[in-house]
Formats: C-alpha cells, sequence, structure tokens
C-alpha cells in the first residue's frame, strides 16, 4: 500500500462511504462482536490473539474458535437476564479470557465496563456503583479485592475451582460456558445505544463516568487504519493495558475490527521483556505511551542482544511525543514514530499520520482524524489565528464522527456552545494541524510570559544524562512562578549542582532565557498515574507547598 496525500483524502471522505467498511446498516442496528470478530470468522485458520502468559507459556486463538467462546459467554449472560444497556465489568489481565468477556458481551449486546486490574477495592467499588453492574468477572490473584467491597454484583472465578479463593464466587468461568451452546444470535443495538462503559483516568477528584456509543467504530475504524497505519500483513501489539482506554478501544476492538492479529503480554513491561517480545513475535507495528518508548530509550545498550526486532511503523498516544524519542527511533530502530492525540471521551482525534503524506514537525500532535474538525480557542470562545495559542475544541456541528455524549451523574459538562473543550492548550499552525503546549492548569506564567511545560521536558530529555523530566511552575515573589524540573537521571551520571548547571545551560541553548528551569531536582521516579501518564499536578502541590515553607522560614 503506498501512502496518499492528507489533503487529497480529506477531500473525498464521506461518513457513507466509511459505513461500507462494516457489515451492518448502522441506521438499522448493529452488533459489535459481529463487527470486530465473526465477519472474520469464515476462514479457520485467521488467527485473532497470540498471548503470552506471564509463567511463559503461549498459545494462540483463531477468530473462529473466538467466535464459539463468545457466543457460550453471551449464552450465559442471557441466561442471567443480562442484556442491552446492562453492564458487565471485567477485572483481569491480559489473556484469553479477557478477550471472551469483551466479546461475549458485545454479542449479548450488553455494555463492556473495563477494571484496572491495579485498581484496589475503592476504585473498584465507586465504578460498579456508579454503573450498576450486573456482573464481575476477575481471576483468583484479584479476588481478594472484592472482600472489601460493598454492594458486590453476582461474581464469576477464571478458575478450575472454587477451592483457591476465600469465599464463595457464584459462577465458575469454565464450568459455566461448558453448558452454553457455540451459536448465539447476535442481539443488536442501535449506533447511539452504549457499547463501553468507561472512566476517565480522574488525576483530581473522582473519576468522570461515560458510555462510548457503538457508532465510536466508525471514528475507530479511522485512527487505526490511517493513522497506525494498519495493514493485513502487519503483527499488531498495542503495549497499552485494555483497563484503560487506549487499551481497549486501540488495542482489542479496532484492530480486530480491522481483522489484524493481536497481542497479549501480561508480563509486566521491562525494557528487556518487550525487546525480546518484539523480536519473537515479529512485530512489526507496534503502540505504547511515550513512557515506554523513554524505558526503551534508556536501555538501548540491550538492542545488540535482539538483531532480528523489525519494526515497520509505531505511534505513540497518552502524553506529547518528545523529539528525542522520533529521532532515536529512526536512529536505532529504523522506524518511524508519529505522535497522536486523543481522549478517552472523544477517541482518538489528532494524529502525525503513516498512511498519509503530509508536513511532519517536531512535537506536534499531527492533523484532525478525518470526520473532526478541530480548532484552539480562546479564553472568550473564539477560535484563534495561526501562530497563537488556545484551547483544543472539536467543532460538534463538523465532526460527524464525534461519539462523546457528555458524563454520567451531575459531572460538568465540558462545552461552549458547539464546541467541546479538551482542556488542552495547543499552538495553532494554520494548517490544520496544532501543537501541544501542556493542559490548560499545566501552563506556567513567569515574568508575563506563557510557558508550555512540553518543550521544557523536551529539551531536558535530549540531554544524554536524562531519562524523564517533569516540568512545573513554582510560586515565586518576583515573576510570579519560576520554571521548577525534576529529573530521572541514568544511572551513570551523579546528581550534583555541575550537571544541574549543564542542563539549565542546554534548555536555555534549546530554547531561550526565560524558560530554562531555574530549579533542577533530581529524583528517582516521577509520579504517575497507572496508566503511566506523569502526575503534573502532585508535583505543582509539592513546588507550591516548597515555596510557601520559604516564606514562613
Amino acid at each position: 500500500m503506498h501512502t496518499m496525500s492528507y489533503d487529497a483524502f480529506v477531500s473525498g471522505f464521506s461518513v457513507d462511504s466509511l459505513k461500507q467498511q462494516f457489515c451492518a446498516d448502522f441506521d438499522q442496528g448493529l452488533n459489535v462482536c459481529t463487527e470486530i470478530c465473526d465477519r472474520h470468522a469464515g476462514d479457520p485458520t485467521r488467527v485473532a490473539l497470540r498471548y503470552e502468559r506471564i509463567d511463559g507459556s503461549t498459545g494462540e486463538i483463531t477468530f473462529a474458535e473466538l467466535q464459539q467462546r463468545a457466543a457460550r459467554f453471551a449464552g450465559f449472560l442471557k441466561a442471567q437476564g443480562i442484556g442491552p444497556g446492562d453492564r458487565v465489568a471485567c477485572l483481569l489481565p491480559r489473556t484469553p479470557a479477557l478477550l471472551i468477556c469483551v466479546l461475549g458481551t458485545l454479542k449479548a449486546g450488553a455494555v463492556y465496563q473495563p477494571l484496572f486490574t491495579a485498581f484496589g477495592s475503592g476504585a473498584i467499588e465507586y465504578r460498579l456503583e456508579q454503573a450498576q453492574s450486573k456482573l464481575i468477572i476477575t481471576n483468583p490473584e484479584q479476588w481478594p479485592k472484592l472482600a472489601d467491597v460493598k454492594g458486590l454484583p453476582p461474581s464469576m472465578l477464571v478458575a478450575d475451582s472454587a477451592d483457591v479463593v476465600a469465599g464463595k464466587p457464584d459462577f465458575l468461568f469454565e464450568a459455566e460456558l461448558a453448558k452454553q451452546s457455540d451459536s448465539f444470535e447476535p442481539v443488536l443495538i442501535g449506533a447511539d445505544d452504549p457499547m463501553l462503559q468507561m472512566f476517565t483516568s480522574g488525576t483530581t477528584g473522582k473519576a468522570k463516568g461515560l458510555v462510548v456509543s457503538a457508532r465510536a467504530l466508525m471514528a475507530f475504524h479511522m485512527y487505526m487504519k490511517y493513522a497506525v497505519g494498519l495493514r493485513a500483513d502487519d503483527k499488531f501489539w498495542n503495549v497499552a493495558d485494555p483497563g484503560w482506554a487506549y487499551g481497549l478501544y486501540y488495542g482489542i476492538v479496532a484492530p480486530l475490527q480491522l481483522g489484524a492479529t493481536i497481542h497479549f503480554n501480561e508480563a509486566g513491561f521491562t525494557a528487556d521483556n518487550t525487546f525480546e517480545f518484539l523480536r519473537k513475535y515479529a512485530i512489526t507495528n507496534l503502540a505504547a505511551a511515550p513512557t515506554a518508548y523513554r524505558l526503551l530509550k534508556a536501555n538501548d545498550d540491550l538492542l545488540k542482544n535482539y538483531p532480528e526486532i523489525n519494526l515497520r511503523v509505531a505511534s505513540s498516544a497518552g502524553e506529547p511525543l518528545n523529539p528525542e524519542i522520533v529521532s532515536w527511533a529512526q536512529r536505532m530502530l529504523n522506524c518511524r514514530v508519529c505522535d497522536q492525540y486523543g481522549q478517552t471521551e472523544t477517541g482518538m482525534t489528532s494524529a502525525n499520520f503513516h498512511e498519509f503524506d503530509h508536513m511532519h514537525r517536531d512535537a506536534s500532535m499531527g492533523y484532525e482524524i478525518p470526520g473532526y474538525r478541530l480548532v484552539a480557542l480562546d479564553p472568550y470562545g473564539k477560535e484563534v489565528a495561526p501562530g497563537e495559542t488556545g484551547e483544543l475544541a472539536v467543532d460538534m456541528d463538523n465532526s460527524p464522527l464525534f461519539f462523546f455524549q457528555g458524563y454520567m451523574g451531575d459531572a460538568k459538562k465540558p462545552y461552549k456552545g458547539q464546541y467541546y473543550l479538551t482542556g488542552d492548550v495547543v499552538v495553532s499552525n494554520g494548517d490544520g494541524s496544532h501543537s501541544y503546549t501542556g493542559r490548560d492548569d499545566d501552563i506556567i506564567a513567569s515574568a508575563g510570559y506563557r510557558i508550555g511545560p512540553a518543550e521544557v521536558e523536551s529539551a531536558l530529555l535530549e540531554h544524554p544524562a536524562v531519562i524523564e523530566s517533569a516540568v512545573v511552575g513554582k510560586p515565586d515573589a518576583e515573576r510570579g512562578a519560576i520554571v521548577k524540573a525534576y529529573v530521572v537521571l541514568r544511572p551513570e551520571y551523579f546528581s550534583d549542582e555541575a550537571l544541574a548547571k549543564e542542563l539549565q545551560q542546554h534548555v536555555r541553548k534549546c530554547l531561550s532565557t526565560h524558560s530554562f528551569p531555574r530549579e533542577i531536582e533530581f529524583v528517582a521516579e516521577l509520579p504517575k498515574t497507572s496508566s503511566g501518564k506523569i502526575q503534573r499536578f502532585m508535583l505543582r502541590k509539592q513546588a507550591e507547598d516548597e515555596a510557601k515553607q520559604a516564606v514562613v522560614g
């Protein structure tokens, strides 16, 4: 396949032509499992999943086998009276059972609810209660967390026997599936009916619940086919955990819809483990967060042990991708990494595309995905001119693929007129692309300048001593705020004053005199969410506390 011009594709794009990529008529109803699994089951040799368990055992499952297993799980759900609109929660690692639960839930027309395996009892209880979940499926390792969950719905254990856990699950996974038929008539739902029950990661306050409708399949398709550039002969691995949006939308639903083989690695992420998985399964198309690429870069001395790695393309999402990582991947992996942007609420909306020709800018989130119109707004809700900074927003009136329907409960609706507000600050490049500056509350106002932390972090990462960095504003009586950097070093470097000054000079040279970090603190690690995003709000609070103590002192 040859790449085509982005502008040419956009000019010919229509939602009607996109709908032709699906089996169902979106206006008459559809079944999501049919679209992402059953349609590919006619070829009994076509592999849907290759997996590696934490104990090192491996295996694969075809679309045809998944069709039957999903039918059995759907039959079980129907027998329990679970159907359209009902939430089925899954607290499992990346294993075949998780995929069967996803597909079986969708085949029954019910709503799949992911639960991240690092959640504690409180986070699980909150999400189950908010969603009024009808069932939770888990394994013996996660089972003890449920003991403290109030109002627990019926439970299903993925184990041969209930004797392996304290307490009594209501159902055993394999025993119940054995009672059901290999055939199940897929339940149709409307395009605007829910298929996924999601919660935002919630860096402050409680996580907000939202539903993803079946219509989102079209948006998922556009991102996966053209931005990720997933081709029929690719071996695709999305490193993100399916307990979160990126790993579920684009690690399971979207690639299966295209008939691709996906990969699950149950083991925790390490550089050695990742390099070996890339080699062993001959991965050609990779998707991961910048955190993962930074860790690989910090351990690239291991690459000499894996000469067989042959990545064709790679994609990055979740945080801004630093230009230094892009050049490193090109140099060390002979692979282009594209930065791409989205949210749980909207799916991926902006991308540097693998399958389109367009101009690439360092530190740019790229161009809007066809079917979306993205703009930057000033504080008064007006679209900014090229070269100006504003809050990234989706023009809902001119974005036919936009599927967000609002948050559950009393959560504030992020709208201003016809615009959905992302909370992210960008520079409009004037050609339909945008460059990320930071979250609205991340922007540092110092001596009259507005400084985006992303560019300072990128500059720091270009220094050979730095593995990771996070930049925040620290209150300052004279300047309003100063730039403070928290830096994680490679083990062979010493965290002393001389290196701090060297890093400051490095940023001065790369950026400007007003953007350099006036304070640098060396740390062993940065605070992150369970999905790997840096929690700058924690560092801001730490810096604010330091400033207050300095005044008191």
